[in-house]
């Protein structure tokens, strides 16, 4: 297990700084922990590919853990408009993290044996989907409002021109496509370190 530790430690630090930068926000549509939180999954590749799916199954227990704890913190911690982490936020990201970082650990697994880049972008990629869908769409639809309905989300559900310029849609929506263009960007640039820790540890993979 010890050897798995920078695993767990990793994803510990960056589930803790998501859920401590989530409340400041980047501009209009996004926070400073969109620009951390999708290098969970480049902690989980990284464990898949030297260590295997197993080892990297407990890593995403182990960060699901602390999202708890961390969920568990934030509704006790009032804010401006109530407590910073209502009953919706934490079921749906809870949910949308194990779930998303699951299935890239299965896609990775399935994608091992083929070219280096491919398992940790195509996982990271389906993963991500998956993980904004999932997040923002429990958390902030009108359509799962039964989950919490004392929680009013109907800011959320305004009408607004998608991420300020296009067709007419909820707040949410422009907040799930803003934040799943940076954790595509950050896909895309994870292959860098990815390559590097992967063949500093282990031997070069083809």
């Amino acid at each position: 297990m010890t050897r798995f530790l920078p695993g767990i430690l990793a994803m510990a630090a960056i589930v803790v700084a998501s859920n401590i930068l989530v409340q400041f926000l980047l501009g209009d549509f996004l926070t400073w922990g969109a620009l951390t939180y999708p290098f969970a999954f480049l902690v989980t590749d990284i464990m898949n590919r030297i260590y295997g799916a197993a080892a990297a199954r407990k890593v995403v227990a182990s960060g699901f853990i602390v999202g708890i704890i961390c969920s568990l913190i934030g509704t006790q911690i009032m804010g401006e408009f109530g407590p910073l982490v209502t009953l919706r936020i934490a079921l749906a990201s809870g949910l949308a993290f194990l779930t998303a970082q699951m299935l890239d650990i299965a896609i990775f697994d399935r994608l091992r044996g083929t070219v280096w880049w491919k398992a940790p972008l195509v996982s990271t990629l389906f993963g991500s989907a998956v993980d904004t869908v999932i997040f923002f769409s429990l958390a902030f639809s009108a359509a799962f409002v039964f989950l919490d309905p004392a929680n009013d989300v109907a800011w959320a559900n305004e009408s607004i021109p998608l991420l300020g310029f296009g067709p007419m849609a909820p707040l949410w929506v422009s907040l799930a496509l803003a934040d799943w263009c940076v954790k595509f960007t950050l896909a895309l640039i994870a292959l860098l370190p990815f390559r590097a820790i992967v063949t500093k540890i282990s031997p070069p993979v083809a």
